[in-house]
């Protein structure tokens, strides 16, 4: 609910604060008194793109503070929350615009951007009259208030999900299908490589083992005479034929040294064990590089092979029997397109059917909303003397998306038998303003929570059906608050508050006041709007009767 509205230095407004309460706010006031430029200014506070030259003539800049008083489960705490903003019971929403041009906004003394007093301005009031573009009057908008008067949630989200699972079943088939044309592409490719990896059959650590195998038979002759030379010094006519003789001479002596020659005696004999051990190794590497020319070639060409097919496909030597397996998985891929594009096409035609399935179902629920909402609304005009007129929602079909296959467009006809067209198009300014007010009406649980604004909606009437539309606004007021701009006094004696806009001269400079009225003064007030400026007895008796009735 809007509870305060704080205005400094906009349009012919110098200082002005209004305080609001719950049920039917009405202004009156003279044609150019500035009733507009109150919505003007309230526009400008929730982030309204309106007219520029809002500043007082004279001031540095213009400031509007709005105060709005949020219930514990106000949808627009999700806002603030989103915002990172605080979130508080009562909100603060202030906009400075200065000379140049330049604005500022504020939530809760937290400085925030346009975008977010406008989405804020969404949940907290609707505005409505016959050049509103943002209420019921915009077709765009239509569709959900159609659902929401239907209470259409649970098909809806049907269609969501369902619409959802579509796109990704499409997004997988394209996925599949683009996919499938770029291995098309490098089919030739990709069966040479195959071939290629199936020939050679590279393994994981062969690189580094043929090319040591390679660089030891490179020098195996050098070393197979280095290791004849050794053996030969290892042998019987080197040093085991050596400690050999010194083993049988330390034996013929052993008897007279009194086991002073044991030690000497194991450490020869265990010296001969090793030789033996050396020798028998030297033996086995001298067998490992008997190898004729042919064993060199087959491995330089094996190590070679290996290294060009690891610098053609850019990846290691070892990576190189990984790399064929995806090589050859992506041949698979080309195998097996068959069977996984009709599978994925076998999803896709399931997630198609459930998606016209679940649309199917929400356009037939909007259908019979549509009927509910067009027989209550017909109910509504004929106490506004539009008994003849015909309120119809028409439902087209739209392009498919994830809220169904539905355009709706709320249409008149305002006499029998004429086409019906576009709400804003085909009514006058006061059937206009009584089209909106019925439907409003029908609509009213759609705006709980909101405050709502009625921009001289009863533009164009007056009697019994300024009487019936003063009779609805106020049954809108019982439920929530309502603020109205009215000339008609038959709207403004339903009010349950009563303010009256004036607009006066000081010291050469216009300025705009707005004055709440008490009883007396409200039979004033209207009288005034009853009989002009000459306010006589008659008018106001008039005007108690008003209020009386």
């Amino acid at each position: 609910m809007l509870r305060t509205l704080d205005i400094r230095d906009m349009l012919i407004i110098d200082r002005l604060t209004l305080e609001f309460e719950a049920g039917l706010n009405v202004l009156t006031g003279e044609t150019g008194a500035g009733k507009s430029i109150l919505l003007d200014a309230l526009g400008f506070v929730l982030g309204w793109r309106g007219r520029a030259d809002l500043v007082r003539e004279g001031a540095a800049q213009g400031e509007v503070t709005a105060v709005f008083d949020l219930s514990p489960d106000h949808p627009a705490r999700d806002i603030l929350a989103e915002a990172g903003l605080p979130k508080e019971d009562e909100l603060v929403l202030r906009r400075i615009n200065g000379r140049d041009g330049r604005k500022t906004a504020y939530v809760n003394d937290r400085r925030t951007s346009g975008e977010v007093l406008r989405q804020l301005s969404a949940l907290l009031l609707e505005l409505h009259g016959q050049h509103d573009e943002r209420g019921l009057l915009n077709p765009r908008g239509h569709r959900e208030i159609l659902d929401r008067y239907g209470a259409l949630d649970a098909p809806r989200g049907a269609v969501a999900k369902a619409w959802s699972a579509r796109q990704k079943a499409r997004k997988a088939r394209a996925a599949a299908e683009a996919e499938l044309a770029e291995l098309r592409a490098e089919e030739d490719f990709l069966r040479h490589a195959v071939a290629e990896f199936d020939t050679l059959a590279p393994r994981p650590g062969e690189e580094p083992e043929l090319d040591s195998r390679r660089r030891l038979m490179q020098s195996a002759e050098r070393i197979r005479a280095e290791l004849a030379r050794a053996i030969d010094a290892l042998g019987r006519d080197g040093a085991e034929g050596a400690a050999s003789d010194a083993l049988r001479w330390l034996e013929g002596a052993a008897d007279h040294a009194e086991g002073r020659l044991d030690a000497p005696m194991e450490a020869v004999t265990r010296a001969m064990v090793e030789l033996d051990e050396a020798a028998r190794g030297i033996t086995d590497c001298l067998d490992a590089l008997a190898f004729d020319a042919s064993d060199l070639d087959a491995t330089e060409e094996r190590l070679f092979a290996i290294r060009a097919l690891a610098r053609k496909h850019q990846v290691t030597p070892d990576a190189l029997e990984e790399h064929g397996e995806t090589l050859r998985a992506r041949i698979a891929r080309i195998d097996d397109s068959g069977q996984d594009t009709a599978r994925l096409d076998s999803e896709l035609r399931d997630a198609d059917a459930a998606y016209e399935a679940a649309a199917a179902a929400l356009s037939d629920a909007r259908r019979a909303a549509a009927r509910s909402l067009d027989t209550a609304v017909a109910k509504e005009l004929a106490p506004l003397k539009m008994e003849r007129a015909r309120f119809l929602t028409d439902i087209s079909p739209a392009e498919p998306g994830p809220d169904g296959q539905d355009e709706v467009s709320f249409t008149v006809a305002t006499n029998p038998g004429a086409p019906a067209g576009p709400l804003a198009r085909i009514a006058s300014g006061g059937e206009l303003s009584r089209f909106l007010l019925a439907l409003k009406v029908c609509l009213a649980g759609d705006s709980e929570g909101k405050t709502l604004i009625f921009d001289e909606i009863d533009r164009g009437v007056g009697g019994a059906t300024a009487d019936a539309v003063g009779r609805r606004l106020a049954a809108l007021g019982a439920r929530g608050q309502v603020l109205v701009v009215t000339h008609a006094p038959q709207v403004a004696a339903r009010a349950s508050h009563h303010w009256r806009v004036e607009k006066r001269v000081e010291q050469d400079t216009t300025l705009s006041t707005v004055t709440p009225l008490d009883t007396a003064a409200r039979v004033d007030e209207l009288a005034r709007m009853l009989a002009g400026d000459s306010i006589t007895d008659e008018a106001r008796a008039a005007a108690r009767s008003l209020l009386d009735g």
